[in-house]
């Protein structure tokens, strides 16, 4: 199936797309920040950047939290199974990239002591198991 859109169109449509202070992210953030927790942003631990730049910091404890979109990293829900049409292979090959440099920035992570979790976009529709998840991760292990 042919792309509806004209490349110029579509190219415009991708570069629309954050990486940084997307609304998941946000959500997360305002959820943790109402229940006390404070954090750096983006992979920065001090002075000390991160592999992976994850999304919220928690130096003093060691952790850090990726807020993952399900189609982007490949998740195995509904939204991250689905395989656009047009230019398959493309996206195929991009999003196991993305996933094996997800896996690899985790491994560099966990190897330096941190502690690692990735909430994804669809875990985000129940805010109470979420924020469940979010405070046991937080709250184990100090």
């Amino acid at each position: 199936m042919a792309d509806k859109l004209t490349p110029e169109r579509r190219s415009w449509n991708m570069s629309r797309i954050r990486g940084k202070n997307t609304k998941p992210e946000l959500l997360v953030r305002r959820l943790l920040h109402a229940k006390g927790y404070r954090y750096r942003l983006h992979g920065k631990a001090g002075a000390i950047r991160l592999p992976g730049n994850p999304d919220l910091v928690f130096a003093g404890r060691r952790k850090v939290i990726f807020v993952n979109g399900c189609f982007w990293h490949f998740h195995d829900c509904r939204v991250g199974l689905h395989a656009p049409k047009a230019n398959a292979e493309f996206w195929a090959a991009k999003r196991s990239r993305t996933r094996d440099r997800d896996a690899n920035q985790r491994s560099l992570l966990e190897d330096a002591g941190w502690q690692v979790l990735t909430v994804w976009e669809c875990e985000l529709k129940d805010s109470s198991t979420l924020e469940t998840e979010l405070v046991r991760f937080l709250e184990t292990g100090r």
